[in-house]
């Protein structure tokens, strides 16, 4: 995509020293376009700003602030990469709609995207995986009804959620949502480097997005801020997996700031992973069960009308007989005695002996045999729990 014609203003804004997003928008506010800035007076200038950012607006750019628009501007020419200005009219409306929306976007892929119904999927690195396994479940399905799955791209279930929304779209192209990763770095830099290859995906099937300049490096403050893009882009905002002190609970608090859903799935009262959950849903966010939920609650802005069959919830430990309805005979997830006596929390090999009878060598062989199955995961420290 050819860069602007007026993206060195821009550019030359956002490099001055002392101008931050919010001097920028107060600026942009009183004199209009870049160039209208650069070429009013002190006086004027002071009027809104310090003397000391005033100068500095008036000086020429450095050397270095001139080679880096020049790198920029190269970028922005290459196959697929763009940046959005506050004042161009793709500039994604739901982020105008955030009190302090980033006066630059950096684009890699499809920006269409950032104007689509969107759902954000966030939650802990280091999720459990019964926590990797709901992220994929609902992201897959959201976006097999058509929504884009917006997200951090950091491991555990910002990954579970890109890679399951990519699945969808490959299965389905004309019919199923995408993904967006909201980076904490420049859009030119891969972190963590585990996600390159997810990364080059999102690039060519979805959008990465940043609002920092090309070469920033990780820096632990940025992934707090962007936060608020991840939540502004997103009509809702599903917690997984969150610690009671987490980056998810920010995502969470910016969301409802911004008036957007907030919804939150329960896990095991022993899980420390799901007391920052079980907080929000205290605090007012919807608990889920299943994708549909979402889709209920946000079907107002539903891109499709939404016939998905209501998914079982992944929070019954057995459905066997509920009602008048009895599961197929020959479902492991109902009729195995080990995953019965396991139920869903993490659980060591020797209560879960205890628990259906079984001797070690007996129990070892039948939970191989799950684990190949995929219905159980070996977790750090030698316990086991139930995925399905």
């Amino acid at each position: 995509m050819p860069a602007a014609p007026d993206l060195s203003g821009w550019l030359r804004l956002a490099q001055t020293a002392g101008v931050g997003p919010d001097t920028a928008r107060r600026l942009l506010s009183a004199f209009g376009l870049p160039e209208n800035i650069f070429q009013a007076s002190h006086d004027a200038l002071c009027a809104v700003v310090s003397a000391r950012v005033a100068q500095a607006l008036l000086t020429s750019p450095t050397a270095a602030m001139q080679a880096a628009a020049d790198r920029t501007l190269a970028w922005a020419d290459g196959e697929g990469n763009h940046v959005i200005t506050l004042g161009d009219a793709g500039y994604p409306q739901r982020l105008l709609e955030i009190p302090d929306p980033p006066i630059l976007l950096y684009a890699k892929g499809r920006t269409a995207l950032l104007s689509a119904p969107c759902v954000a999927i966030v939650g802990s690195r280091n999720a459990t995986a019964q926590g990797m396994a709901n992220a994929g479940q609902f992201a897959g399905a959201l976006a097999d009804a058509g929504w884009t799955i917006v997200s951090g791209m950091a491991l555990g279930v910002d990954t579970a959620a890109h890679q399951a929304s990519l699945a969808s779209l490959q299965k389905a192209p004309a019919a199923a949502g995408s993904t967006i990763a909201v980076i904490g770095t420049g859009a030119d830099i891969v972190y963590p480097a585990r996600n390159r290859a997810l990364a080059h995906a999102i690039a060519e099937a979805g959008c990465l997005l940043s609002e920092y300049p090309l070469g920033m490096q990780a820096i632990a403050s940025n992934f707090p801020r962007r936060n608020r893009i991840i939540s502004g882009l997103a009509h809702g905002v599903l917690v997984v997996e969150a610690a009671a002190q987490s980056g998810s609970l920010i995502t969470a608090r910016m969301a409802a700031e911004q008036n957007r859903d907030v919804f939150a799935i329960p896990g095991s009262i022993h899980s420390p992973l799901a007391k920052g959950c079980h907080q929000l849903i205290r605090q007012g966010a919807l608990l889920v069960e299943s994708a549909q939920d979402i889709l209920d609650a946000l079907q107002p802005a539903s891109p499709v009308a939404s016939d998905l069959p209501r998914q079982r919830s992944l929070f019954r430990a057995s459905p066997v007989q509920v009602g008048t309805r009895t599961a197929a005979a020959d479902d492991p997830a109902t009729t195995d005695p080990v995953l019965q006596a396991m139920g869903f929390d993490p659980v060591s090999p020797d209560l879960l002996g205890m628990r259906c009878g079984f001797d070690s060598a007996r129990l070892s062989a039948h939970l191989l045999q799950l684990e190949l199955q995929g219905l159980i995961a070996l977790l750090p420290g030698g316990a086991y729990q139930r995925l399905a």
